[in-house]
């Protein structure tokens, strides 16, 4: 799966540790998406948050996209290490 990663940005504070927001799209895909990635201590106990970016898209798409969130630690990394370089 292509991925072209639009913005991503990375906060940092005591109360909800690191979060980060990343808009991206998925080469096929007819709409773009945003993850929201979460972590109390910004190591290796991420949650995440998939949804559309502008307008609902297809349900088929976004589905197929958290699998491989779920699924491919590599595809779920590059949106961590976006988010920490901070591309907005």
């Amino acid at each position: 799966m292509k991925v072209n990663i639009l913005s991503a940005k990375m906060t940092q504070d005591e109360e909800s540790g690191y979060v980060g927001h990343v808009q991206f799209e998925v080469e096929h895909h007819k709409q773009p998406y945003e993850v929201t990635i979460q972590s109390n201590n910004g190591r290796n106990n991420w949650s995440y948050a998939l949804n559309f970016s502008n307008q609902p898209g297809s349900e088929e798409e976004i589905q197929a996209v958290d699998e491989m969130l779920e699924e491919d630690d590599a595809f779920f990394e590059q949106f961590i290490i976006a988010a920490h370089g901070g591309t907005e």
